[in-house]
């Protein structure tokens, strides 16, 4: 390994934050886990700071990833990276009856959003307006499903797509099973 040191203070930052990421934990977790303040690991991963081997160590035990492994260099472009659906974050306690599942990495939040939602029988989701401009497209992957958007309401069924805006109150509901797929597009 001949890589100079900017080389690997430049991947570090990165490299911490993917594997925080991956693990699907907080900065506030990863200080608990590691002994580390939050503001400390947030500094790192902005590249703001740069860690003492101990501090490197500590990290790298929490996160539960190879030391060495961070600091190598490799061609990201042959890379995938995979969430395991045993992985995939959920949500339980929104909604009536129904799962969230949320696929978008936790850095789109408030962006982009990719969900997967399984509606038991009288399943409902309902949301307050998004920000302005917002707008969601859904997809039903089985099943039928409503859509309210406003005063506008649709009924959709497999296969169906619909595209409403979300800056107004809306809400998807379910007489049977059904599952959809959900991208929320904030402005």
């Amino acid at each position: 390994m001949t890589e100079n040191s900017d080389d690997i203070l430049t991947r570090l930052p990165t490299r911490l934050k993917d594997a925080r990421r991956a693990k699907g934990l907080s900065l506030e977790a990863v200080a608990n886990l590691s002994g580390v303040s939050r503001s400390m690991v947030s500094q790192i991963e902005r590249g703001e700071s740069s860690p003492t081997i101990s501090t490197l160590w500590n990290l790298t035990r929490a996160l539960q990833v190879d030391f060495a492994g961070l600091l190598e260099e490799t061609d990201s472009a042959d890379q995938i990276e995979v969430l395991r659906h045993s992985e995939v974050p959920s949500i339980d306690n929104m909604g009536q009856n129904c799962r969230i599942r949320i696929l978008s990495p936790p850095e789109e939040a408030g962006g982009h959003e990719v969900y997967d939602i399984l509606f038991d029988a009288g399943g409902a989701l309902n949301s307050q307006p998004h920000a302005r401009g917002a707008r969601e497209q859904l997809t039903v992957l089985s099943g039928a499903v409503r859509v309210t958007s406003g005063t506008a309401v649709s009924d959709l069924k497999q296969g169906d797509t619909a595209r409403y805006g979300a800056d107004v109150p809306h809400a998807i509901t379910a007489e049977n099973p059904a599952r959809v797929f959900l991208i929320v597009k904030n402005a």
